[in-house]
């Protein structure tokens, strides 16, 4: 943990409710004032009200990109900071605001570290969008996805990947804001996220980040005005703290792939690590991949990285690194080489188009909510044989009476309730509409 704020000669302390009234009236923090209210936060010293207040006064007001980043800076230094040094080879991390159907982290860490780049990925309070990568990671049985720091480290020297939750010393303060941004509904801040982001990528020894910003219905991010300024904020301060950084606006207004639940979603990554699977997911994977070869260092030019992302996924390179990860984290890797082993469940059950026409729209939120309602018990733990897959994407032409996805249940009595959710996700059309883009803007 860092040390308590040490007065400078010159800074006089301020009141918290002066610090209050300067943001509100679009005044800007010094760097020795954001300090002084990241360690008071830290020493639980500006009550929560008080807290509350300046959050809020930031959510309207914003904060310019040297503020942002003396806030990310001081939030980063809260807690402890991994060293990797000793690792030579590059490290590059990921960040995802969450997505319905989102597996392209499980796929890229054992890519990238197949392909020569250290991912140390810890896993955040906001990269989950209803199901979580970590609980997908845990329907293999005896997987660890709460590695303490130094076992996180020991796997990154020897695997060069590890997928774990974010541990409580990694910057502590995030954690007090991000409950508090909850509480008042300042989840959207573009500052705070991107402090929040950058503070703990960077704590957990990222060198560069690549960034996917979902938006649309199946992403907390709504707007597509909003992703864009999202990705720009976490360039430019990025930049500013003298750390690479690339971001990706894609596209999230259906489910990405072709299936939606924990050990599901699994098997689709198998399918992916061996070069196969749905073609949206794999244009998403070979893109970001991409950004992370190049930004680590190990392709020089764009031809040469999607050769070298190709390759390792085709050969079976990164399949192997997968189970390689999986193994180190306690989990049975016989799963990844046979995936049958994944239990199955007692009912199948199609949902049928109500009438001829192409799917025109999804609601992937409302998918999601749907297999949550079916998989998830009263513990919050997920049924791993449950979810939906073969999901018909915007485009398709169907007949009434076809699949427009199968359902995968246990439990009859949650049906009626899920399926609610699963009909109103769909809108069908006489008329084909035109193919989403998956990658709107990259910004770098």
């Amino acid at each position: 943990m860092r040390k308590k704020f040490i007065t400078p000669r010159k800074f006089i302390k301020p009141s918290f409710s002066f610090l209050i009234e300067k943001k509100r009236d679009s005044g800007e923090y010094t760097k020795d004032e954001i300090r002084y209210i990241s360690d008071s936060i830290l020493d639980k010293e500006l009550p929560d009200y008080q807290l509350a207040a300046m959050i809020m006064a930031i959510f309207f007001q914003g904060m310019s990109a040297m503020e942002t980043a003396a806030l990310a800076e001081e939030i980063m230094l809260s807690g402890d900071v991994i060293d990797l040094a000793k690792i030579t080879k590059p490290k590059i991390d990921k960040y995802t605001t969450g997505g319905v159907g989102d597996k392209t982290s499980l796929v890229l860490a054992p890519l990238a570290a197949s392909c020569g780049v250290v991912m140390p990925m810890m896993v955040g309070h906001d990269e989950d969008f209803i199901i979580s990568n970590l609980s997908k990671l845990e329907s293999i049985p005896g997987i660890n996805t709460q590695l303490s720091l130094k076992d996180f480290i020991k796997q990154l020297k020897a695997v060069n990947c590890a997928i774990t939750r974010q541990c409580d010393e990694i910057a502590p303060v995030d954690n007090i804001l991000y409950k508090m941004r909850q509480k008042t509904a300042v989840i959207p801040s573009l500052p705070l996220i991107t402090a929040s982001v950058l503070s703990r990528k960077l704590a957990q020894g990222a060198e560069g980040l690549v960034i996917d910003v979902k938006w649309g219905n199946g992403s907390f991010i709504k707007d597509l005005e909003q992703a864009k300024q999202l990705a720009r904020s976490v360039i430019r301060v990025g930049r500013s703290m003298k750390r690479r950084c690339v971001a990706l606006v894609t596209d999230m207004n259906q489910p990405l792939g072709d299936t939606v639940g924990t050990a599901l979603e699994i098997k689709e990554t198998i399918d992916l690590l061996k070069g196969e699977g749905p073609e949206d997911l794999k244009e998403i994977v070979l893109k970001l991949g991409m950004e992370i070869v190049r930004l680590g260092g190990v392709a020089g030019s764009t031809l040469s990285a999607k050769q070298i992302v190709n390759r390792h996924l085709q050969n079976g390179k990164a399949l192997e690194k997968f189970k390689e990860m999986v193994k180190a984290q306690g989990g049975d890797s016989s799963y990844i080489e046979n995936p049958d082993k994944f239990p199955k469940a007692k009912f199948i059950k199609k949902l049928p188009a109500p009438k001829r026409g192409y799917v025109h729209t999804i609601n992937a939120g409302m998918i999601a909510r749907g297999v949550q309602l079916l998989s998830k018990d009263s513990k919050g733990n997920y049924d791993p044989a449950v979810g939906v897959s073969e999901i018909c994407k915007v485009g398709a032409q169907v007949k009434q009476g076809e699949p427009l996805m199968m359902i995968h249940y246990n439990n009859e009595a949650k049906l009626d309730s899920a399926l609610d959710y699963l009909r109103t996700a769909y809108r069908l059309a006489p008329k084909r509409p035109n193919p989403p883009q998956l990658v709107v803007e990259r910004v770098a």
